[in-house]
C-alpha cells in the first residue's frame, strides 16, 4: 500500500520522466528536421539545373544581376557544361542589351565583354560590342571588333552598316560609302542606309576639293576659296571654345571634332538645314562662313555655340531635350556675343511663350521668328537654372541624361533639394519674369 503522498511522488516521477523523454524526442525530431532541411539545401545550392533555370526566370523577368549570379553559379558548378555556359554568355548579353537601350554604354560593353570571354568566336558578340564602341567614339575597338564579326560571319547588313559609320568618323568616306552600298545590296529599301548614302554622297561632291587644316581637337575642310589664315583663326577659336565649355561641363571628349566651313550655297546643300541657320552640328560641325575673311564678334558666339552641342552630345549621348541643349549653347553663345533678343521680349509682354515640351525635338520647321524665339526662350530658361541653381546642377542633369535618365527624372533628381520637377521650373521661372515685368 501506498500512501497518497508516495502515489504523489511517484506520478510526479513519472510525469518528468515522460516529460523529459517527450523532451527528447521533440530535440530528436527537430533535429533531424534541421538535417533534412540543411541536406536539401545542401543539394538544392549545389543543383546547377535548379540555379540556371531560376536564373534564367530571373533574367525574363528584368532581374537581371541576381540572373545573372544564379547563372554563373550553374557554370562554375560545371563549367564543361555547354547550356550552363550558354545561358551564362546570352545573360550576360541581355544584361548588355539593356544598359545599351538605356545608352549606359560603358556598362553594357563591359557586358559584351563577359560574354565574349566565354564566346570568342560568336559574330553576334562581336557585333554588340563594335556597335557600342562606336556610341562610346572608341572607333579603333568598334572596327577591329567588327571587321572581326565580318571575318566570323558572311556579310550582314548590320555589320556593314556600322562599319561604314564607324569609316565615316575617322574621315574614310569612300570607304564607308562601299560598306554602304554593299549593306544596300543586302537590304534593299532600308531607309537608314538610303538617307546615309543620299547624304554622303552630297557631302563627298561638296568636299572632294576642299582643302584641310588641324589643330590639337579638330580636323578642319574648309573651301579653296578661305583663306588659309582665317581658316586657322577659326580653329584657334575653337579651341578656346574647347577648353572654356570643356572647364565649365567639366567634360572633354576624347574623339577629334571634324569641323567643315562651306559657302552659304553649299551649306544648304550639305546639311539641308533651315535658311535662318547660323551653323550646324551632325557629328560634324558644318559653318557657313566660306565668303568671309575675319573672325567676327557674332562669329565666335556661333563656333561656342556650335562646340557647345559637341560636349553635350557627348555627355547625353544624344538624349538631351531640343530646347535645353539649344539654351546650354546659347548661354556659352551669350558670353561671347550677347544679342539683343526681340522676340522674346514681344513674347514676355503678351505672355505668348511656347510650350517647352513642345520644343524637345526639333527647330528647324520653325519660321525665322518663331525660331529666333525657341533660341531665346531655351537660353532665358537655361540662364535662370544656372544663375539659380548654378552650373553643377545643369551638369548633374546632362550626366544623368548620358546614363539613359529620362529628362523629367533627370532634371527632379538634381533638384531634389528645391523640391521641383521640370513643370515646377518652368512656373518658376516665369514667376520671376512677371516680378521682373512689374518692377518688383
Amino acid at each position: 500500500m501506498i500512501s497518497v503522498r508516495t502515489k504523489t511522488a511517484v506520478s510526479v516521477l513519472i510525469c518528468s520522466e515522460r516529460c523529459k523523454l517527450v523532451r527528447r524526442v521533440i530535440v530528436m525530431l527537430y533535429t533531424a528536421g534541421l538535417i533534412a532541411a540543411a541536406a536539401g539545401a545542401e543539394a538544392i545550392d549545389s543543383d546547377p539545373v535548379i540555379h540556371s533555370g531560376y536564373g534564367r526566370e530571373l533574367i525574363l523577368r528584368g532581374e537581371f544581376e541576381k540572373g545573372i549570379e544564379q547563372l554563373r553559379r550553374a557554370y562554375l558548378l560545371f563549367p564543361l557544361n555547354p547550356t550552363f555556359k550558354h545561358n551564362l554568355a546570352e545573360g550576360y548579353a541581355a544584361h548588355g542589351h539593356q544598359f545599351f537601350k538605356q545608352k549606359r554604354y560603358e556598362q553594357a560593353d563591359e557586358n559584351f565583354i563577359k560574354a565574349l570571354e566565354l564566346y570568342p568566336e560568336e559574330p553576334t558578340y562581336a557585333l554588340l560590342r563594335g556597335i557600342c564602341n562606336y556610341h562610346l567614339k572608341k572607333y579603333d575597338i568598334a572596327r577591329y571588333e567588327l571587321e572581326r564579326a565580318r571575318l566570323l560571319k558572311s556579310d550582314s547588313p548590320e555589320v556593314l552598316y556600322y562599319l561604314g559609320l564607324v569609316q565615316y568618323e575617322t574621315g574614310n568616306r569612300i570607304q564607308a560609302l562601299e560598306l554602304w552600298e554593299l549593306a544596300l545590296k543586302l537590304s534593299p529599301g532600308r531607309k537608314e542606309i538610303i538617307e546615309l548614302l543620299a547624304k554622303s554622297r552630297k557631302e563627298t561632291a561638296v568636299e572632294s576639293s576642299m582643302d584641310r587644316g588641324h589643330s590639337s581637337r579638330f580636323d578642319l575642310t574648309y573651301d579653296p576659296g578661305v583663306d588659309t589664315g582665317f581658316a586657322l583663326a577659326i580653329l584657334d577659336v575653337l579651341e578656346s571654345a574647347a577648353n572654356q565649355v570643356g572647364a565649365e561641363l567639366g567634360h572633354f571628349p576624347e574623339a577629334r571634332v571634324p569641323v567643315g566651313i562651306y559657302r552659304r550655297d553649299d551649306f544648304k546643300t550639305v546639311t539641308d538645314s533651315p535658311d535662318w541657320a547660323g551653323g550646324y552640328y551632325d557629328g560634324t560641325i558644318r559653318l557657313p562662313f566660306g565668303s568671309l575673311k575675319e573672325i567676327t564678334p557674332v562669329m565666335r558666339g556661333v563656333l561656342f555655340h556650335e562646340y557647345a552641342h559637341v560636349v553635350i552630345f557627348d555627355l547625353t549621348r544624344g538624349n538631351c531635350p531640343l530646347w535645353f541643349n539649344e539654351g546650354i549653347a546659347e548661354m556659352f553663345a551669350r558670353m561671347q556675343y550677347n544679342r539683343p533678343m526681340p522676340e522674346f521680349g514681344r513674347a514676355a509682354r503678351n505672355k505668348t511663350f511656347a510650350d517647352f515640351r513642345k520644343l524637345e525635338s526639333g527647330f528647324s520647321s520653325l519660321s525665322t521668328a518663331d525660331a529666333g524665339l525657341a533660341y531665346q526662350q531655351s537660353y532665358a530658361l537655361v540662364n535662370h537654372m544656372v544663375t539659380t541653381y548654378g552650373w553643377h546642377r545643369i551638369k548633374q542633369i546632362l550626366s544623368a541624361l548620358g546614363k539613359g535618365m529620362a529628362f523629367d527624372e533627370a532634371l527632379a533628381a538634381s533638384l531634389k533639394d528645391f523640391n521641383l520637377n521640370y513643370d515646377g521650373v518652368v512656373a518658376e521661372w516665369r514667376e520671376s519674369l512677371e516680378r521682373e515685368m512689374s518692377g518688383q
